[in-house]
């Protein structure tokens, strides 16, 4: 049979297919778990610089209330003119002729007074408490609801990760295959010594290993995105190459149906946010008792008989008490309890949604359970018939093509498992993810 290829055909191919994985260097090797990959990913998301915020928000509005019990200062002042001033009922110049040197006092129609007065608050009707609890009510649920947005960081990083062990495992596996394609071509070869196989036969099988080693490409791209973009995720140095670890099967007790997750703790926090927000109306509605003290200086003072600048000063207390409110108490009131009922809402749907996605989960989790118990069996017979196909082979009873039907065969077999092992360990943790179980 006539040659068609060259005698160096082999070598130059390897060289082309594995130009692309020649390392320009050795990479330090990292092992890592799935709960590292999850604290690296907190840590390396910008958004959780807000925790910070929230924090800093939460002291300034709660060193502002504080400050309301502190005395408050007011300065005015103020120059006016009158068309009139207040005069005694008494004519001036009959007193003057029955009281010699006696004069009746005349206010001058221009005023003028600068005014300080301090007020120190005895009892607000607790709206400074109020407000204070309210204030870090938001900030408890700023941060829940903060929470919960990271939270879904965690099913990115399934993804990720179980992506790349998936992918190691098919790597893994296509090594095996060509191993195995590597042993046939080596016994053709020695069949071809015997003069019991010709080159077409050899050349058929090294057909079959060069597809190994361009799937070998593809597979090796594939864990390189996955790896890359979870390198990214979690802010670890592109330097060092990453080992994952496989994630351990959890326990029964694990995949409760109880949900816990973090969006029903941000919609607790809203509901108590609210009902201080009803408490806070009613601190609204009481009066105020304070204390002041008054300064001035100006004409007239508090002797509005005697024409000239004194200075002067008035303390006491005062109680106020703002009725207006009671206007809007009703609409407000029904405007919190509506609130309140969407957050239940929320709740209920994020509940039913929620159970649905484990009732799938759940049905993929068995699936994947009862596809594992007739991987091994099916590999046992895959192996078995391709061993047989192989003494067949070296008998001449059947061709290569045959042979190579039931390598393939046997490799689509143990792909299978491993992809099974491994999609059934991912929807086990997207389970608990759900659930949020650890």
């Amino acid at each position: 049979m006539k040659r068609i290829i060259p005698n160096n055909w082999k070598q130059a191919a390897l060289l082309l297919l594995c130009l692309p994985f020649v390392p320009g260097g050795a990479k330090a090797q990292e092992k890592v778990t799935l709960s590292q990959c999850y604290e690296w990913a907190y840590a390396n998301y910008p958004q959780i610089r807000q925790y910070k915020l929230i924090e800093q928000t939460e002291q300034y509005n709660l060193s502002n209330a504080a400050k309301g019990w502190l005395p408050q200062l007011s300065v005015n002042a103020k120059a006016s003119y009158q068309s009139d001033v207040t005069k005694l009922p008494f004519d001036a110049d009959k007193l003057s002729a029955l009281i010699p040197g006696f004069e009746i006092p005349t206010l001058s129609k221009d005023q003028y007074q600068v005014l300080a007065e301090v007020n120190q608050t005895i009892w607000d009707g607790g709206a400074i408490r109020s407000t204070r609890k309210l204030t870090e009510a938001q900030a408890v649920a700023d941060r829940e609801q903060l929470k919960s947005d990271l939270y879904t960081l965690n099913d990115r990083v399934n993804q990720l990760y179980f992506g790349c062990l998936l992918q190691d495992e098919l790597i893994r596996q296509n090594g095996l295959l060509q191993k195995e394609l590597q042993i046939n071509i080596d016994r053709i070869s020695a069949m071809m010594d015997n003069g019991v196989a010709n080159l077409s036969d050899r050349e058929s099988m090294e057909v079959e290993l060069l597809n190994a080693r361009q799937k070998e490409i593809e597979l090796k791209a594939a864990r390189s995105a996955y790896g890359s973009m979870l390198t990214a995720l979690i802010g670890r140095p592109e330097g060092k190459e990453m080992v994952l670890e496989e994630p351990s099967l959890p326990g029964s007790t694990a995949l409760s149906p109880v949900i816990n997750r973090p969006e029903l703790q941000a919609l607790d926090a809203k509901s108590n946010f609210l009902e201080l927000q009803n408490k806070q109306l009613t601190a609204g509605l009481m009066p105020r008792i304070g204390a002041f003290v008054q300064g001035g200086y100006g004409r007239p003072g508090l002797n509005m008989l005697e024409d000239g600048f004194s200075a002067f000063y008035v303390a006491g207390v005062r109680l106020s008490w703002n009725m207006g409110k009671l206007y809007t108490l009703k609409n407000d009131r029904r405007k919190i309890e509506t609130s309140r009922q969407a957050v239940e809402v929320q709740r209920e749907t994020f509940l039913f949604n929620t159970r649905l996605q484990l009732t799938q989960q759940n049905s993929e989790i068995r699936k994947m359970t009862d596809l594992m118990k007739a991987d091994d069996e099916i590999i046992r017979l895959r192996t078995s018939i391709k061993k047989a196909a192989e003494v067949k082979l070296a008998n001449g009873v059947i061709s290569v093509t045959d042979l190579i039907r039931e390598i393939n065969s046997e490799d689509l077999a143990r792909q299978a498992a491993a992809a099974h092992r491994v999609q059934q360990l991912q929807a086990i943790y997207n389970y608990m993810y759900t659930t949020n179980e650890n």
